[in-house]
């Protein structure tokens, strides 16, 4: 299945960001790279041009900046055939309990900003051929636990809208897939004790997602595993749930 070009990525300046840029140019499509802060990413432009010749142009983007996204989408001199989400955040689970603002940056980041953005594509996008929009959720959506139940949330709430984006779109054509990667080791996880079995590379994470979204997929768990382990986490009746330290 070829590509639909360009590829829109958001939040290209993060490990699985590159990772996910690298893969789309190996299979020939163009890019365009959204982040915070674009000079960080002049060298993959380069590196992405020699070794896939590749074209990719950057475009500066806070996604927490409203009249950012409104502008983005000003900017694009057509309509991008494929987007996807890679905007996250674990932020700090012990701060949101008693902050407000901490806990809010987390929703926002998780779960508002990228569904806003995401949403605006969907109406742009509908009567392409071959469109899709990709999102990466987390296994921390399929239930809430105590140790970061603020961030599963925000991820529970990105997991039920990419799904009724795709009931909405399921008869126009337009592929959403949803991503759970599961743990990644990234910047973001560095330092934590993460388990080898259950951990994926960011370059996993791309190939997984590239051949998802060939397949038209609708949702995926980067590690099979998790898919296992999830189903046993949400089967556990809320009695015995609410007494367990996980």
């Amino acid at each position: 299945m070829m590509i639909a070009s360009p590829v829109l990525i958001v939040g290209a300046a993060s490990d699985i960001g590159r990772a996910i840029a690298a893969e789309y140019a190996k299979a020939g499509a163009s890019l365009i790279l959204a982040a915070r802060d674009v000079s960080r990413l002049e060298p993959d432009v380069k590196d992405l041009f020699y070794r896939y010749k590749a074209d990719a142009q950057l475009m500066e983007l806070d996604i927490l900046d409203e009249g950012q996204r409104e502008a983005l989408l000003g900017k694009l001199t057509e309509v991008p055939g494929t987007v996807i989400s890679v905007a996250g955040v674990l932020g700090d689970e012990a701060a949101a309990w008693s902050s407000a603002a901490a806990a809010n940056h987390i929703m926002q980041v998780n779960y508002v900003a990228p569904s806003l953005l995401l949403g605006a594509f969907a109406n742009l996008m509908a009567d392409r051929p071959g469109a899709c929009i990709i999102g990466i959720s987390s296994v921390a959506g399929d239930r809430g636990r105590k140790k970061n139940y603020t961030y599963g949330s925000a991820k529970a709430g990105f997991t039920a809208f990419l799904s009724g984006l795709r009931n909405r779109f399921g008869s126009s054509g337009l592929h959403v897939l949803t991503v759970k990667p599961g743990f990644v080791a990234t910047r973001m996880t560095e330092g934590m004790a993460l388990p080898p079995l259950l951990t994926a590379s960011p370059q996993q994470v791309a190939s997984s997602i590239i051949s998802a979204h060939r397949k038209k997929k609708d949702v995926l768990y980067v590690l099979g595993v998790w898919r296992g382990i999830m189903f046993i986490i949400r089967a556990i009746p809320e009695r015995m749930f609410k007494s367990m330290d996980i």
